[in-house]
């Protein structure tokens, strides 16, 4: 257990490795790759590689009105979109956060806590985006987006106090 709690960055102590490289590495594939759209394209049957930004807006709604899918796919397919493009715009905020708190000198234990809680925080906002679909349960995903926002503003803050900017 107690590897288990290192790990995710849940040690505190001056001997707890920065393990935001490694956080770091998950968010490129978790956006880049987990929540890219191609998957669930091709598993629906309406990918077209030669222009595929244009599949759910150019032949998506085709699709539904010749039964290839389902209007309830068609809105998981856009909040895939729209899930894929908010953790690609995201992770140069967590890149830069985490660079910024490293170089600075952030302790490893807050800098691997705020990256937990981004984590976990992202990982929720992905499942709300792509499971919800109720407004008055949609705020679920929001309440996870500021999380992960305020988590990396934590670390851009004491960045900040280390660096000492305001004297």
């Amino acid at each position: 257990m107690s590897s288990l709690t290192k790990f995710v960055g849940l040690k505190l102590g001056s001997d707890a490795a920065n393990l935001a490289p490694y956080h770091t590495m998950f968010h490129f594939v978790f956006a880049y790759a987990f929540l890219s759209t191609r998957g669930l394209k091709n598993y629906l049957k309406i990918d077209h590689n030669v222009s595929p930004r244009e599949d759910t807006s150019k032949y998506g709604e085709r699709a539904v009105a010749e039964g290839m899918i389902t209007r309830r796919q068609l809105n998981l397919l856009k909040r895939n979109e729209g899930a894929h493009a908010n953790s690609v715009e995201n992770f140069p905020v967590f890149v830069a956060s985490t660079l910024f708190a490293t170089v600075a000198g952030v302790s490893n234990a807050q800098i691997n806590g705020a990256c937990t809680i981004y984590t976990a925080a992202r990982i929720v906002f992905a499942v709300s985006y792509l499971a919800i679909e109720r407004a008055k349960y949609s705020y679920v995903r929001s309440l996870a987006w500021w999380a992960g926002n305020l988590a990396c503003l934590n670390l851009l803050w004491a960045a900040g106090k280390a660096l000492d900017i305001t004297a």
